[in-house]
C-alpha cells in the first residue's frame, strides 16, 4: 500500500513526457481567463506576480521531485506527509485536496459549459457539464496511458493558441497588420503598477491559480522510468511555461491599455479586437474549452487516485480501493462523481459570488498543501543549508499568495470560507487520531510481545 512500484510494466514513462503532461495539466482557465482579472487588478505588473509564482511553484515541484527520486509513493504527496509527521498528516492532506479539487472540478465544468454555449446557445449547461463528465471519466477508466497521450496533444493545442497569438501581437506591434487602434505603451509607473503594491499583492493568488496542478505531476512522477529525472522534468516544464506567461502577457499588456481588461473575457481575445480578426474568438473560445477539459480530466485523475491509495492505507473506507474489472474502483468513482455533481448543481444554483468564494476557497486549499509538501522533506531528505532556505522561500511566497486574498474583496470571503473547510477536515482528523491511538492502545494490551 503506497509503495514504490518502480518494477510495474506501466512505468515506462520518459521525463519529456512528464513535462509535456505538466503543461498539458497547468495551462488551463487560470491563466486562458483569469489572467484578465488580475490584469484588471494589478496591470503590467502581473509579470511580477507571476515571478512569485513561478519560483514558489518550482519550490513545491523540487521538494516533491527529490522525494519522488529518492522513493516513488502512489499516494504521492500526501504519502509523503503521512512519512514526515504521521497518520494524522496523510489523512488531512489527501482529504483537504481531495474535496478541493472537487469544487474546483465543479467550477471548471460550469465554465466549460458556458464556453461551449457561445456555440450552441441554446443546450442547457447542465447538457454540457454532464457530458463534459462523462468523457473525462471515460478518459481516466481507460488508464494512465490515455491520459498522458492526451494531455500532450491538449498541451500542443493551448501551446499553439499561444504561439499564434504572440505571432499576431508582435505582427500588430511592429504595424505588419492595422487596427483601428494605437498600440498603447505602458510608459508610467501609475500604468506599470495602476493598484500599488496592494494590487499586486492581491494578484499574486491569480498567478498562483495559473500554476495549479503540480501535485498531479507529483503523481504521475512514479510512472517515470527513471524517477530520477523528475526533478529535470520539473524544471523544464516550470521554465518553458514562466517564457510563454511572460511573453504572452507582456503582450497583451503592451498592446492594450490594463483597464480595458475585464474577467468575462479572455485578455489575449482583448489585445487582439482592434485588428477584426473574426477567427480570434472562436479560436480563444476553442483553447479555453480544451484548457478546462485537460486539467478538469488530470484533476479527475487525481482525486480518484488520492482516494485508492487513502483508501489502501486505512484512512478511507477499504472499499474505496477494491478495484474490480475498471481501473478505477466502483466506490471512488461514485463518490467523486456525487461530489462533482453537487459541485455543478451549486454551480448552477447558487449566486455567482457565493459560488466564486466557495472555489477561492478550494484554490487557497490546494496552496495549504503545498506548504505541506515543502515541509516533508525536512523530515524525509537529507537537506543542505541551502535547500531549507530555498523551500522557506517557497512557503514566504505561498504565503504571501495567500494573504494577498485579505485585500480583495472577492477573494477575502474565500480565504475564510477555507479556513472553516480546514477546521472541520482537522476535526475530523482529531476524532480519527483519537481512534488511531486507541487501536494502538488494545494491540498493545492483545500483543504485548514483538510481532514478526
Amino acid at each position: 500500500m503506497g509503495n514504490s512500484k518502480s518494477g510495474e510494466k506501466g512505468n515506462n514513462l520518459k521525463w519529456w513526457q512528464l513535462s509535456l503532461f505538466g503543461v498539458g495539466c497547468t495551462i488551463g482557465t487560470g491563466f486562458f481567463l483569469g489572467s484578465s482579472l488580475a490584469i484588471k487588478m494589478t496591470g503590467p505588473s502581473l509579470l511580477i506576480a507571476y515571478l512569485i509564482a513561478a519560483v514558489g511553484t518550482f519550490m513545491v515541484f523540487d521538494a516533491l521531485s527529490r522525494m519522488t527520486a529518492q522513493e516513488p509513493l502512489e499516494g504521492g504527496f500526501r504519502s509523503y506527509a503521512k512519512k514526515a509527521y504521521g497518520r494524522w498528516a496523510g489523512f488531512s492532506s489527501g482529504w483537504v485536496y481531495w474535496v478541493s479539487e472537487v469544487l474546483i472540478m465543479g467550477s471548471q465544468m460550469t465554465a466549460l459549459s458556458i464556453f461551449s454555449r457561445f456555440w450552441f446557445p441554446k443546450v442547457p449547461l447542465w447538457l454540457f457539464a454532464a457530458g463534459y463528465a462523462t468523457l473525462g471519466l471515460v478518459v481516466v477508466l481507460i488508464g494512465v496511458g490515455l491520459l498522458n497521450k492526451l494531455e500532450n496533444i491538449l498541451a500542443l493545442i493551448k501551446i499553439s493558441a499561444i504561439l499564434m497569438f504572440i505571432i499576431i501581437a508582435l505582427l500588430a506591434i511592429f504595424g505588419v497588420i492595422d487596427g483601428n487602434r494605437a498600440i498603447d505603451y505602458p510608459n508610467s509607473k501609475k500604468e506599470i503598477l495602476p493598484g500599488g503594491v496592494k494590487g499586486l499583492w492581491s494578484a499574486v493568488i491569480f498567478a498562483y491559480y495559473a500554476f495549479g496542478g503540480i501535485e498531479i505531476l507529483g503523481l504521475m512522477a512514479t510512472k517515470l522510468k527513471d524517477p530520477k529525472e523528475a526533478p529535470k522534468a520539473g524544471r523544464v516544464m516550470l521554465f518553458s511555461l514562466m517564457i510563454i506567461y511572460a511573453i504572452s502577457i507582456g503582450l497583451a499588456v503592451t498592446m492594450v491599455s490594463w483597464d480595458k481588461f475585464n474577467a468575462e473575457e479572455s485578455p489575449f481575445v482583448i489585445a487582439l479586437a482592434a485588428y477584426k480578426l473574426s477567427f480570434v474568438p472562436h479560436i480563444f473560445n476553442g483553447a479555453l474549452i480544451i484548457a478546462g477539459f485537460s486539467t478538469m480530466v488530470a484533476s479527475l485523475y487525481g482525486v480518484t487516485s488520492v482516494l485508492v491509495t487513502l483508501a489502501e492505507e486505512g484512512d478511507a473506507p477499504p472499499s474505496f480501493a477494491k478495484k474490480g474489472k475498471l481501473k478505477v474502483p466502483l466506490p471512488t468513482l461514485i463518490l467523486t462523481m456525487l461530489g462533482i455533481s453537487a459541485s455543478v448543481v451549486s454551480a448552477l444554483l447558487m449566486p455567482n459570488r457565493i459560488y466564486e468564494y466557495l472555489t477561492t476557497a478550494a484554490g487557497l486549499m490546494l496552496l495549504y498543501n503545498w506548504i505541506f509538501i515543502l515541509a516533508s522533506p525536512r523530515k524525509l531528505l537529507e537537506l543542505t543549508k541551502g535547500d531549507k532556505i530555498k523551500y522557506v522561500i517557497g512557503t514566504v511566497f505561498i504565503l504571501i499568495a495567500i494573504s494577498g486574498t485579505l485585500f480583495h474583496d472577492t477573494s477575502r470571503p474565500g480565504f475564510f470560507i477555507s479556513l472553516a473547510f480546514i477546521g472541520v477536515i482537522g476535526g475530523l482528523t482529531l476524532i480519527m487520531n483519537a481512534k488511531w491511538k486507541k487501536k494502538r492502545k488494545r494491540k498493545r494490551i492483545l500483543y504485548p510481545w514483538p510481532t514478526a
